[in-house]
């Protein structure tokens, strides 16, 4: 009896690593499991590049690099992008806000993505809330952005 259990437990593995074979490792996202069991195929691999993955949290610091076979999301970099404009152009952007024209409101109207056709209501919305987007003398730029994207 013993016999036959163990013949269809080594039969059971059999199948079983025959089946793990077939499955592919587009399910594993990206991060360091990926680029070490990149092309090993089957599902302990998967499993152990989506544990490596896990473990060590590095899945977050290759989408936000772009590194690790990750892509690095564009709005995350255009927010970057937006939040270094608004801190070197505090006080130019706070004359063209004011005034409801101007280079400096352009370019944050372009890093924000507002579509042509919409800008002008946008620089108006922006003239029309100044007090509460620049809140005060001390105000960081941050809290500009975050003001602004409230308006929104």
């Amino acid at each position: 009896m013993r016999k036959i259990v163990g013949a269809f437990i080594v039969v059971g593995f059999i199948v079983a690593s025959g089946t793990v074979c077939l499955a592919s490792q587009s399910n594993t996202g990206c991060g360091l499991g990926s680029l070490i069991f990149k092309g090993q195929e089957g599902l302990l691999f998967q499993v152990l590049a989506v544990t490596t993955n896990g473990t060590f949290g590095n899945q977050t610091f290759g989408i936000s690099s772009g590194t690790l076979n990750c892509s690095q999301p564009s709005k995350f970099a255009s927010y970057e992008r937006l939040n270094n404009y608004v801190a070197d152009n505090m006080d130019n952007l706070a004359s063209d806000i004011a005034r409801g024209e101007g280079e400096y409101l352009n370019t944050l109207a372009v890093l924000m993505e507002v579509p042509e056709g919409n800008r002008d209501d946008f620089y108006s919305k922006l003239q029309n809330n100044f007090s509460h987007i620049y809140t005060s003398p001390q105000v960081k730029s941050i809290d500009v952005l975050r003001n602004i994207e409230s308006l929104m």
